[in-house]
Formats: C-alpha cells, structure tokens, sequence
C-alpha cells in the first residue's frame, strides 16, 4: 500500500499542529508533520529513540540541548537518544517536515 497524508491516521497536537502516522512500527516511525506560525512543542526527550527531521516546507528551529538550529527547506538535522530538544515554528509561515524516529518513539518520550 501506498501512504500519504491522504490515507494515513492523523493526530492534532501541541497549538493546533497536525501528525499523519505513514509508518509506525517497533523499529521505526515516520510521521508528517505541520506547524502554523508561531506554534512550538514542549521539551522533551527520548531514552532510546533517535530522531531525524527533515524540512519538506518553511523554516523549522529546533533546539537541541539548548542550542539552535535553524533548517530550511531541503535540510536535515538528527537528534541522538537522551538530547534535550523541541522543535519551533518562529517564522510568519506554516512549517511542514518528517520525523523519522528509530526506534519508535511509542512509550519513550518524557517531557521536561
């Protein structure tokens, strides 16, 4: 089967930020991502997983172990298992990327 943001399952979360699930497996998750302007989710980390984002639209920050990163379109940027990190939308723009995740992060995130 063949997945997009069309058929797969879909979750809202943080400010009004939209998750569409295209594989979710114990070993590894791929999900799309969309953040409207200004929008940011909650420190956190991953005991196990490590995670790669990789912008698809807009302008992402993320703050990993408190530095900045800025991304843009076409860029990537991978967060190791234990690292302090969020990801930010700071531009006037909607911001679209994937976050692939392995292992799955199901069970291993823990807020700060």
């Amino acid at each position: 089967m063949i997945y997009s943001k069309n058929n797969s399952e879909h979750y809202t979360w943080g400010n009004f930020c939209d998750s569409w699930i295209l594989k979710d497996s114990r070993g590894l998750s791929v999900k799309q991502e969309k953040m409207p302007a200004g929008s940011s989710e909650k420190a956190h980390f991953h005991q196990v997983s490590e995670q790669f984002f990789y912008v698809l639209k807009g302008e992402a920050v993320l703050y990993i172990d408190e530095e900045k990163f800025v991304m843009q379109q076409g860029e990537s940027i991978s967060v190791r298992s234990g690292a302090k990190h969020f990801i930010s939308n700071e531009s006037e723009n909607e911001v679209e990327f994937l976050v692939i995740s392995s292992p799955s992060t199901y069970n291993d995130r823990i807020e700060i």
